[in-house]
């Protein structure tokens, strides 16, 4: 499993434990995985999924960036709202 945190300035918006995340990069949507290679990558607009743990989570962000490393998976957004 993978351990997520959703960060916008406001507040935490998600904290816990996915199956998969798949986020809107700058280039275009990247897939997360268990034991995905550690990256860091520019946000850009669109619909971030998290799926498993606690159900199927969707929050519309803009800008920011996503970082993985060891299966924890850290997105910190300009923007967001649940989706």
């Amino acid at each position: 499993m993978l351990k997520v945190s959703v960060i916008s300035p406001e507040k935490v918006l998600y904290e816990g434990e996915a199956s998969s995340v798949v986020a809107p990069a700058f280039d275009g949507e990247v897939g997360i995985l268990t034991g995905h290679a550690p990256m860091i990558t520019a946000l850009g607009r669109g619909t971030l999924r998290v799926d498993g743990g606690a159900g199927n989570q969707r929050f519309i962000v803009e800008g920011g960036f996503l970082q993985v490393v060891d299966d924890q998976v850290r997105v910190v957004t300009e923007q967001a709202k649940a989706g």
